[in-house]
């Protein structure tokens, strides 16, 4: 194995941001072993490989622990052989990574909003800023792509496809749940293509969940939301 050292990641099924490492690994052609931890039971080797945040997802590379899922797919193309992640020129590199940020930091908070919604109208804005987002994912997708790559970074998946792609299973969930289409061919087709081309991939197919069973997921989610109410002042 490219790297050298025992690889395992520690993680839970429905998260997105636990697909990241996994896909990075699959690309990389590097042997794992996926560590399933139990929801809300943390183990102690999470506590004890990732004690400032105490989540997951962690990857342990021989007995080193990496964490934060960005951070771990940057750590493991640079780790291990085969073909790079990241864009070899500074410049998009650094785009690369203002625009997987944008969708950690604006746009999937708007995708959870929808289902956390308190009233009819925080949950339109959600939806609106949802389609706001893709719209901006569109235009980057055709600069980052030079207007006819199949993916972010080439013609491969690489590091922004892994930064959004992880979410597409969240985002058909909230589709089936609200019954909205937000990867419209009419307003964001090259998005709309380039979801369906990361989907079919090798390195993705074995690790994105499937719909019906986020959709189940997160109704026990929201049932547990709405039994704790509103925070204290």
């Amino acid at each position: 194995m490219a790297g050298g050292g025992e690889v395992r990641v520690l993680g839970v099924w429905p998260s997105p941001f636990v697909m990241r490492p996994r896909i990075a690994l699959n690309l990389k052609g590097v042997e794992y072993e996926f560590l399933e931890e139990t929801l809300g039971n943390k183990s102690e080797l999470l506590l004890r490989s990732n004690p400032v945040y105490k989540k997951v997802p962690v990857l342990i590379h021989g007995d080193r622990p990496i964490c934060e899922s960005m951070v771990i797919v940057q750590y493991v193309d640079d780790a291990f052989g085969g073909a790079a992640l990241l864009p070899s020129d500074p410049y998009d590199r650094a785009v690369a990574r203002f625009w997987a940020v944008y969708i950690d930091d604006k746009w999937f908070p708007s995708l959870t909003g929808i289902v956390k919604a308190e009233s009819e109208e925080a949950k339109a804005e959600a939806v609106s800023q949802v389609f706001a987002g893709l719209q901006l994912l569109e235009e980057a997708f055709e600069k980052c792509s030079n207007g006819g790559n199949g993916f972010f970074g080439g013609d491969a998946v690489g590091y922004l496809d892994i930064a959004l792609g992880s979410y597409l299973g969240w985002l058909g969930a909230s589709e089936k749940m609200i019954g909205i289409r937000f990867l419209d061919e009419a307003k964001t087709p090259l998005l709309a293509a380039w979801a369906e081309r990361f989907k079919a991939d090798a390195a993705v197919r074995e690790v994105m969940p499937e719909t019906d069973k986020l959709v189940e997921f997160a109704k026990v989610l929201m049932a547990e939301w709405k039994s704790a109410g509103p925070p204290a002042n």
